[in-house]
Order: C-alpha cells, then structure tokens, then sequence
C-alpha cells in the first residue's frame, strides 16, 4: 500500500518547550508520543508527508491545498520565531490528490498566492503543521510535506479525501504519511481556554476508545451534536485521514491522552495491514448514494426530467429530445433557472430572468444546456459525472418593484436588482442565504454593482421544481 502510515496528532504549542518552557513539562506524554510516532513515520519508508490542519484556510464542502513551491511558518505567533520551518511542496502529489478527489466527486482547490490576495487568507504554515513539524524533526523525518486544509462537510463527504490521497500516492507510485492534526474537546474543565463543555469528557472518551478498536465506521457514525457540543478541532481532519485506510486491515495504537490544560490531546497510531475488502465502507456509501438517487429519479418531476434528459443527451453527443406533448401548465412563457449539483455541492445554474423561448418547456432545454455546459464558474460536465447529478427547475413568476428592503425575504421572495444595463438576480431559499442584505449583496456582486451604488429593486416568486 502506498499510504505507509497514518495517525492523530495534537497541536498544543505548550508541548514546543520554546515556547512552553517550564509548562511545557506539564504534556511530557504529548511530547514522548511526538518522538515515537515520529520514529515511527521515519522508518515507514514514507517519501512524503501529508498533515490536514484545522488551522489552515477553512472551506465550506472544500478541501484547500497549499500550492506554493516552499512551504515556510514559524511560532512566532507563540513568542517562539526562532523555530521556524522551510519544506519543499509535494506538488505533484498535490495535482494528483485534486485530480484523484475530482472523480470521486470532492472539490479541492489548491490556493496560491492570487488567492491569498483576493481571500485575504493566509498560506504560513499553521501551528496545526509547525507543532507536530517540531517533534518530527527532532525524530529525523525530514521530507517533502503536503499542506491540508480541513473542510467543513458531512462525514460521509470528508472520507472521500483520504480516498484520494491513497489513489493519488499510487497512481505516483509515491510512499506517504497521511497525519491528521487536531485536538480534541476544548472545554474539559472549569478553567479551560474556551470554557466549559459539559460533553466534553464523553466525546474525548468516545473517540480515543473508537480509534484503539481502529472502528473507523463507528467514527463516522458519531453523533455530530455530541460533536458539535465538544468544543473540538480534530474530528474532521480525523475522518479525513480515515478514508486512507478504507478497505484495509489496520493496527492502532492509542500511543498518549492527556488534557492537563482542560483540552484533550491525542497521539494514535493508526498503521496499514492486509487489504480485507470487508473493511471498505466507500462502497456501502456509494450503494447508499445509488439507492438515494435511484429514489430521487424515480420522484422526478416532468420538468427536471427534461433538464436531465437534455442535458444527458448533449453530454454524450446527441440531439436534443423530441417533446410532443407538452403539459398545459407548461405551454406558456417564463422565465426559467435550471440547477445542477453534484454531491450537494453546485455544479452549474443558468436561467433567464424574462422568457426568450415559445413555452416553458423549450426555456428548460436550453437552460440544461447553458448550465451543464457554459456555466463560466465550472468546466462543463464530463460523461463520467451524470450519475452523480442532481437537477431542479425554478420557473419565475412575474417580478414586481418593491420601494424598501423590508419589502423583502430571502426565503419568500427571490430579488432583482437594476442599475442602467447591469442587472443581478438571486433566487429565493437559497441554503446559506438568511438575510435581506445578504441577498441584495450578492446579487450586487453578481452585477458588478457596487455596495453603495443606487439600485432599482423588484422581487418575484419562483415555483420550483424537483
């Protein structure tokens, strides 16, 4: 196997005793853990390092890789600026990791030096990287690294990265280690840095006792409240690196845990044996995604059939549908937005705010297209990808101008906004979208309408269909 060791490792800066000094005794554990687990990485025979930081630029339902040539950060944020690191980039590996991530339908992007500007993000390596850096150099594990962002995404959806590291490193013929940076509940006493959390202690207990039985499905089966509750910073980076292991036998070893500070600190071992097919669970996550989307087929609405339809067709090269009878509710005009996600995550919209086209029906054909297809935001969808797809259709009701942003609600009413030839439009119940001035702005930005540029406002109602 190409992945040739994993593990969880803590980032308490305490531990660096430049920065902790006398403290830093106080997680003698921690420290002993580091030096074993950093021998233990040296002797993997791994030619890379991969380390998922909570700590580095944080994505929503993406994974961000660092894509700059070196790799530099220091702990100079913890009076410490003297230990600092400079490590050559993987980026081969990163390029695979994406490409490997892209089939089994994860977006990761890598970040670079244009993206740190426009994002106003920041690619030093964090102290999630530079603290378990710290132990393994002084083990004598000087290698290549690969920098990961966490994502915030459903468990299901983050075990999908390991996946791709692993098919990455193979398809590389590359030896890595794949470390999951995190530490665990943040409020295990009265006097912890964030405060208490009264569930702390259980989702600490919890997930050191499912890591030493290496019961990776009872991981991601955790209760995401107990989760939520916990205060944490590692579970995510944990699931991540646990796709690595899918379908393989594997050796754990719970190797310290300790929250003397009242955050808990884990060091396992988490080490590859014989492939056993039994223990994969991307496959039962892949049937359960068939069948889910099996059902939603089989609820499809005539609209959304058509978008898929058409859009099918055009993928794979072929005319558009003959549509001979068309609904009586259809056979009117409007104007139509045609979305397309894949895995939850959006895949292509387009739509016209007016009807251009004879009937409604005809508006969704050549929307599908448009969104599948020319949506500038995303490359158009390949052949390998429309299994995976999920369609709905908004048809628009006539706008109507409204005088005041009270006048408004994101979730009712989608919005318009107008000045001289430049027009922006947001539909309505968009997820992540709760507030007036939050809808208006993005339609702004849609626009290329300033924020302080006057605007004429129209709402509309949309009926959606799925």
């Amino acid at each position: 196997m190409s992945i040739v060791y994993c593990g969880v490792c803590p980032h308490p800066p305490i531990a660096v005793p430049e920065v902790g000094q006398a403290e830093a005794d106080k997680v003698i554990d921690t420290q002993k853990a580091y030096w074993e687990m950093g021998r233990r990485v040296k002797e993997s025979g791994a030619e890379t390092m991969v380390i998922i930081s909570p700590h580095a630029p944080v994505f929503r339902d993406v994974v961000g890789i660092n894509g700059l040539p070196v790799l530099k950060g220091d702990l100079g944020g913890f009076r410490a600026p003297q230990v600092a690191f400079e490590l050559k980039n993987d980026r081969l590996l990163v390029s695979e990791i994406q490409r490997q991530a892209r089939d089994l339908g994860l977006d990761v992007v890598q970040l670079g030096e244009t993206m740190e500007r426009q994002y106003d993000i920041n690619l030093q390596l964090d102290h999630g990287v530079t603290v378990p850096l710290y132990f393994f150099q002084k083990a004598g594990v000087k290698l290549p690294l690969v920098h990961v962002s966490m994502a915030v995404a459903p468990p299901e959806k983050l075990y999908l990265f390991g996946l791709a590291v692993r098919r990455a490193t193979e398809s590389l013929e590359r030896k890595a280690a794949l470390l999951a940076s995190g530490d665990l509940s943040h409020g295990l006493i009265r006097s912890a840095p964030s405060g208490y959390r009264p569930r702390g202690k259980e989702f600490d207990v919890s997930i050191v006792k499912l890591l030493a039985g290496a019961d990776i499905a009872g991981v991601l089966k955790m209760d995401q409240d107990l989760v939520q509750q916990a205060g944490e910073c590692g579970y995510r980076s944990i699931v991540m690196m646990l796709g690595a292991l899918d379908g393989y036998e594997v050796k754990a070893e719970i190797l310290s845990y300790e929250g003397p500070f009242g955050v808990g600190y884990l060091v396992a071992s988490l080490e590859p044996g014989m492939e056993n097919k039994e223990h994969s669970l991307y496959g039962k996550l892949q049937d359960v995604a068939r069948e889910e989307m099996a059902r939603r087929r089989a609820g499809e609405s005539f609209l959304v059939k058509v978008a898929r339809d058409t859009l099918e067709r055009h993928v794979k090269g072929e005319l558009r549908p003959v549509i001979s009878t068309i609904p009586e509710e259809f056979g009117g005009r409007a104007g139509v937005f045609v979305s397309i996600k894949k895995h939850g995550n959006l895949r292509g919209c387009i739509g016209t705010i007016a009807p251009v086209r004879p009937n409604i029906v005809e508006e969704v054909v050549a929307n599908a297209v448009s969104a599948g297809a020319r949506d500038p935001r995303f490359h158009p969808v390949r052949p390998e990808e429309l299994p995976d797809l999920e369609y709905s259709v908004d048809v628009l009701q006539l706008p109507e101008p409204v005088n005041r942003m009270d006048e408004l609600d994101p979730k009712e009413y989608g919005v318009i906004v107008r000045s001289g030839h430049r027009s922006g439009l947001l539909l309505p119940n968009l997820e992540g979208v709760d507030t007036v001035d939050e809808q208006v702005s993005i339609a702004r930005q849609k626009a290329g309408i300033g924020p302080n540029e006057p605007v004429q406002l129209e709402r509309f109602k949309v009926v959606r269909y799925k």
